[in-house]
């Protein structure tokens, strides 16, 4: 079975919105690395010319292939992505190999219809 890697970065405040999005698409579970800093276009500077890092955090779903695009844009959506800057990115990666899985692909191999078996 082939997998996808999607790494969300976002505002802390999307991620609960952002997971139960993935799960309605279809992902089966979620990896979140939270207080993640990044810069955008421009740097913010607050008071005392000191730079702005709002924290972020790093959304990672391992997703079966065939559901990947699927969840992509499920996300996208949900988090408003595209609406402006400063929204958050989405990426998704091929995966070479990923172990650990034994159940959840049991749990996938279930869901597939005959047709794409």
């Amino acid at each position: 079975m082939n997998f996808k890697l999607i790494m969300v970065f976002t505002d802390i405040d999307k991620t609960d919105k952002l997971l139960d999005a993935a799960r309605q698409a279809g992902a089966t579970g979620a990896t979140i690395i939270s207080s993640a800093r990044g810069q955008g276009l421009n740097k913010a500077i607050g008071i005392f010319g000191l730079e702005l890092l709002n924290p972020r955090d790093v959304i990672l779903v391992l997703v079966e292939q065939r559901r990947a695009d699927h969840v992509l844009e499920t996300l996208v959506q949900a988090g408003g992505l595209d609406e402006k800057l400063d929204t958050g990115i989405a990426i998704m990666l091929d995966v070479e190999k990923a172990m650990g899985l034994t159940e959840h692909i049991r749990k996938l191999a279930k869901d597939i219809p005959p047709e794409q078996a």
